[in-house]
């Protein structure tokens, strides 16, 4: 299992569960030193259950390649971020030069990492095939399968999300089939490694634009005095033909602010044409930040005060509630924009680590004194822990970015 963040140690520890002996290889140090120690830093993995799982002598985190040797399956699930608007693949390629120096005849390699369409087949085949002298659906099998975890949700896991996965050829098929077939109740077999690539973008291509949909529609319902929320609800009601999607401070996570973009670069570079829709979609999402400070701007103006050395409560710095995930998440963006505008910033979040805004923030926690003590405060992640009908009756402005809560005090974005 190549990678040990937020999709591969699970899958790890799935696959130790049913009976198999897992190498975690991370090339991150401390990373690996950690989980030897039974000490993990992802939510949906206690502590109690890692432990478990090192206990049955069925998993080792290494950092070493020699103990890539001899695998039957490899599992390659590093990140795939974007520079300066491209894909970058250096995690995949540099995974697949390592695992390529010790693929045999027989083993299966599967790629979950999302990336566009064509990056099985094109990039990782040829790469694993330069690295091991063997041939990709000939002498081993290829295979990809999506990775679907959603971090903090409690009913659709692992186990029971089913489980997208192609091979390049009819034996890859089989053999990523029969492997996803003891780990998850459902299969759903494509007829090819692009499908299943598009698959996954298609399915965050989607949220992504109706989640531009609703938060450029959350502006101006602000601005011709309509509450936008109650509409979302009303609408919900109806049985058919409408999902409900709501407005936030912008999009985090790996696959929101990143997965369309693959897409899209995809099209533009095989077909020289632009993907509209998700230019669009990044456009509005990536500047809801920007939206919100105008926001908490006016409502300090409301109430005689600029923002310039008024003292604003943040609620939340990871990218969804009640999780400690904090990539790509808009706060970073909002406590950057408040500062450079010379505002007194304090941050509050129960599952964030220190180290993911500006050292400029101090952490403090969301109690009512802090409320009470703040000009502005804003909910930007709703996470259970805030006990916000304690905190909103003591503050003198709350932009609700959630619509978690009502009050005079309240606005809801």
């Amino acid at each position: 299992m190549l990678g040990q963040g937020y999709v591969g140690l699970p899958l790890a520890i799935r696959c130790v569960d049913v009976g198999h002996n897992v190498v975690g290889y991370d090339v991150d140090e401390d990373r690996v030193k950690s989980l030897a120690a039974g000490e993990s830093y992802i939510e949906d993995i206690s502590a109690r259950q890692l432990a478990a799982t090192i206990a049955t002598g069925r998993y080792l985190a290494s950092s070493q390649e020699e103990d890539l040797t001899g695998f039957d399956v490899a599992v390659i699930t590093v990140p795939t971020p974007l520079r300066d608007g491209s894909p970058d693949l250096s995690f995949v390629e540099s995974s697949a030069r390592t695992l390529g120096r010790h693929v045999r005849p027989g083993c299966l390699v599967v790629l979950e990492s999302t990336s566009y369409p064509g990056t099985t087949q094109d990039f990782l085949g040829p790469v694993l095939a330069e690295a091991s002298g063997l041939r990709a659906g000939e002498d081993f099998q290829l295979a990809f399968s999506p990775e679907r975890i959603d971090p903090g949700n409690r009913t659709w896991t692992l186990r029971n999300t089913p489980k997208v996965v192609a091979g390049v050829d009819e034996a890859s098929r089989d053999a990523v089939i029969s492997f996803y077939g003891q780990l998850v109740e459902t299969v759903v077999p494509v007829s090819g490694t692009s499908e299943a690539e598009l698959t996954k973008l298609l399915e965050n291509t989607f949220r992504h634009i109706n989640i531009a949909l609703v938060n450029e529609l959350a502006i101006f319902a602000h601005e011709l005095r309509i509450d936008l929320w109650e509409s979302i609800d009303a609408a919900a009601t109806k049985p058919f033909g409408f999902m409900p999607f709501r407005p936030g401070p912008g999009v985090g996570g790996h696959c929101l602010p990143i997965d369309p973009s693959y897409l899209s670069w995809r099209v533009e570079r095989s077909l020289g044409r632009s993907f509209r829709f998700v230019e669009l979609a990044n456009d509005i999402n990536m500047h809801m930040p920007d939206y919100v400070v105008q926001r908490i701007a006016h409502g300090l103006n409301e109430r005689g005060k600029p923002v310039k050395g008024s003292r604003v409560l943040v609620l939340g710095l990871a990218y969804k509630r009640n999780t400690r995930d904090a990539r790509e998440s808009p706060a970073v963006r909002v406590t950057e924009l408040l500062l450079s505008q010379g505002a007194d910033v304090r941050a509050a979040d129960p599952h964030v680590l220190d180290g993911h805004i500006d050292t400029r923030v101090p952490r403090v926690d969301a109690t009512p004194e802090e409320a009470a003590a703040s000009d502005a405060v804003v909910l930007l992640t709703d996470h259970d822990a805030f006990d916000l009908d304690a905190i909103v009756p003591r503050c003198s402005y709350f932009l609700d970015c959630r619509s978690r809560v009502r009050g005079h005090a309240v606005e809801p974005l």
